[in-house]
């Protein structure tokens, strides 16, 4: 299986207890499948912003070339021949 590039966009509630205020976000995430790619948003924002899956709502997930990528993290991840351990 091949590893793509997947753009997720939603919206996460930032501040619950105490001002709650819905943020947009816009993440892109290499994954084989988008059911991957969403699991990947949720660990990565749940552990960034200290957020619950019930504060977190994806609103998309769409495959993206890696031409329109704007990350350049996901960029050198894609263009690596090989990885070293």
């Amino acid at each position: 299986m091949e590893v793509k590039v997947y753009s997720v966009e939603g919206v996460m509630l930032i501040g619950h207890d105490r001002k709650p205020e819905w943020r947009k976000f816009k993440v892109y995430v290499r994954a084989l499948k988008p059911e991957h790619a969403l699991e990947r948003v949720y660990s990565e924002l749940g552990s960034r912003h200290k957020l619950k899956r019930a504060h977190i709502r994806v609103e998309s997930i769409v495959e993206v070339p890696l031409e329109e990528v704007g990350d350049a993290r996901i960029i050198k991840l894609a263009n690596l021949d090989k990885i070293a351990r």
